[in-house]
């Protein structure tokens, strides 16, 4: 089945109101900015989405991408591991204010817990946040001695993905530490989309340094030349950028 689609909007059209997006990326490194832009794109023109529940490592930096998306008021809350990144205005701002739910979840939490979503495991134990405000609420248990706190898988309507070349089946491979989130969150995703540099035919991918297989891959766009999130903000760039 061919994945492929014709333009960013396209990739995007069908992420509604009040959905949950997981975003992939860690820090800049794998982040789906031209995604990201296109669906604020489609908010700017429409109206929708808004209301969305973002699922990210961070919470974005200076004015583009995620920061960009919570700057145009379409995201009612984060899961996040790290919001207090190199420049966090936006979501300071917002959440300061009381615009934007957070719920903070540890680093290695975040990233079973999507791929638990992944692998259908509904819950699991982990040490991680024990005695913390952030086990508050939830169970307990020992095992050999030492406690537990029970975790939720985390999935989500659809994921904004970033990889370095794809075939139109949608298998995908990614570029060195740009694979990070995004190989889990196109497991835990209902829609995963994906932005590529490369598009190659169809038998060009070698099967052994394939990362997502295309069977998690709904909708893959071709972005030649993609920004860098870190670039952008050495430039104080904002979004929509100037022509």
């Amino acid at each position: 089945m061919d994945k492929t689609v014709a333009d960013l909007a396209t990739a995007v059209a069908g992420i509604a109101d009040g959905m949950t997006v997981m975003i992939g990326g860690f820090g800049g490194a794998g982040a789906p900015i031209e995604l990201i832009h296109a669906l604020i794109d489609r908010y700017r023109a429409t109206g929708h989405p808004t209301n969305l529940t973002v699922v990210n490592n961070n919470a974005g930096n200076g004015h583009i991408g995620l920061a960009a998306l919570i700057e145009a008021g379409m995201v009612a809350k984060l899961i996040c591991s790290f919001p207090r990144s190199a420049d966090p205005v936006v979501f300071s701002q917002r959440y300061l204010a009381g615009e934007i739910d957070l719920e903070l979840v540890p680093q290695g939490t975040l990233a079973e817990r999507i791929r638990a979503g992944g692998a259908g495991i509904p819950a699991f134990y982990t040490p991680t946040s024990y005695g913390t405000d952030l086990a508050k609420g939830k169970p307990v248990e020992t095992f050999d001695g030492r406690p537990y706190v029970r975790e939720r898988w985390l999935k989500a309507d659809a994921a904004l993905i970033k990889a370095e070349a794809a075939d139109r089946y949608g298998n995908l491979v990614y570029r060195a530490a740009a694979r990070n989130f995004n190989p889990l969150m196109c497991m835990a995703a209902q829609e995963a989309i994906v932005q590529v540099s490369h598009m190659l035919p169809a038998g060009e991918l070698d099967p052994e340094a394939i990362i997502t297989p295309g069977i998690f891959v709904q909708k893959v766009v071709v972005v030649a030349d993609p920004q860098q999130e870190e670039l952008l903000n050495r430039a104080k760039a904002a979004y929509p950028l100037e022509s």
